[in-house]
């Protein structure tokens, strides 16, 4: 039997149609990997912004914490230096008072020798009127 012109144009066309069935298949493939590696990416992308986020926020408040630490310290300093400034001053003052009142000890007992001797001069001096007037 003889292949008519119209067959073979049949056969033709159900071969190109099978080819463009097999192109759109394979095109829409194409797209569908390329749709899935876009997600993909997306969602590193995501994941890498958050953990670059949680990284910073431990950055900052380690920065934090050690800047409060250092506050804290700096406090607990000023605080120290302030206790023996006054711990000396009060020592100081002490020592100040002792000094004064030694010195008016002292110059009770110098008063109390000048009277003393005042008064053998003047125990002296009576005697040897006393003597005369014999």
């Amino acid at each position: 039997m003889r292949v008519t012109r119209k067959t073979k144009e049949k056969r033709r066309e159900r071969r190109r149609e099978k080819k463009r069935r097999e192109e759109k298949r394979r095109e829409e493939k194409r797209r569908e990997e390329k749709r899935r590696e876009e997600k993909r990416r997306e969602k590193q992308r995501r994941e890498k912004q958050r953990r670059e986020k949680r990284r910073e926020e431990k950055r900052r408040e380690r920065k934090e914490r050690e800047r409060r630490r250092r506050r804290e310290e700096k406090k607990r300093r000023e605080e120290k230096r302030r206790e023996r400034k006054e711990k000396t001053e009060r020592e100081e003052k002490k020592r100040e008072e002792k000094r004064r009142e030694e010195k008016r000890r002292e110059e009770k007992r110098r008063e109390e020798k000048r009277r003393e001797e005042k008064r053998r001069e003047e125990k002296r001096r009576e005697e040897k009127i006393f003597k005369r007037k014999k």
